[in-house]
């Protein structure tokens, strides 16, 4: 065997080991929801017999399906709000000349580094005083205006020449057409990353949801899967490890889909 064979072998084995440390909680979740609280109890690693009776209490216990499509409907808002407000930002930053915009964009680059756990007080009390807490709207306006994804499609955008969009001047073209009809096709791939990257990151919130609603009606899948928990009585983990498996399955789905389009839009990004 070769140096360079050795080398790869043990890489491989190294990359083995590291997914299997990685998904070793995905794993255990998996066989737990298939488990009888008997076999969990017993600290048994695979279940006697094989049952979707955790599944069927999932959506027993609360309204499961009912969440789900609040999450969705949440998360579609989200998303569609940051890819709106997003590349008309990048394009205001891009195309219109106007004092202090290379300045203005770094300010707003900046906001960055602040947590969001640091605006949630001013986001809530503005939230409350547009009496917008448990609807949709009081759920998805705080996030749609995004740093990052103003910055993915700066840097995008900034690859369009200039002369296109004096060209499209001369012909009588005017902004609104220039942004529909050239920008955003050109701008596919990346549109496309930041869509699975914001409705990835919108599905898992948890924070800003318990705070916003509090009323089931309105409530995220998140904050519904808590619900699965009790402190008064023994937990149900095959149960709750089947509502946890329930709830990841669609952004896996969404994130095997997209993941091309994501890697490609990132890469891009960050060379441009």
């Amino acid at each position: 065997m070769t140096m360079s064979s050795s080398k790869k072998l043990v890489f491989y084995l190294l990359l083995t080991v590291s997914a299997l440390l990685l998904f070793a909680p995905a794993i255990v979740a998996f066989l737990m929801s298939f488990m009888s609280s008997q076999d969990i109890l017993t600290g048994k690693i695979l279940p006697e017999t094989w049952t979707l009776d955790n599944y069927i209490k999932a959506f027993e216990r609360f309204p499961l399906f009912g969440y789900l499509m609040n999450s969705f409907i949440v998360s579609l808002f989200i998303t569609l709000g940051q890819l709106l407000l997003s590349s008309m930002a990048a394009y205001a930053f891009v195309f219109l000349e106007f004092k202090g915009r290379d300045t203005l964009f770094f300010i707003f680059i900046a906001t960055m580094m602040i947590p969001f756990e640091a605006s949630i007080i001013p986001n809530f009390q503005t939230i409350r005083g547009l009496d917008l807490l448990n609807t949709y709207t009081g759920l998805s306006l705080p996030f749609f205006a995004v740093a990052f994804g103003t910055f993915l499609l700066r840097q995008h955008f900034k690859q369009i020449p200039k002369e296109l969009k004096e060209a499209s001047e001369i012909t009588g073209m005017g902004d609104v057409k220039f942004y529909l009809t050239v920008v955003l096709p050109v701008a596919k791939t990346s549109l496309v990353t930041l869509g699975v990257y914001g409705f990835l990151t919108s599905w898992n919130m948890y924070l800003w949801p318990l705070l916003s609603t509090t009323d089931d009606t309105v409530r995220t899948v998140q904050i519904g899967l808590k619900q699965l928990q009790s402190q008064e009585q023994l937990n149900e983990w095959g149960v709750i490890m089947a509502g946890g498996l329930i709830v990841v399955l669609p952004t896996l789905i969404l994130l095997f889909l997209g993941q091309k389009k994501l890697q490609k839009g990132l890469t891009e990004g960050a060379i441009k």
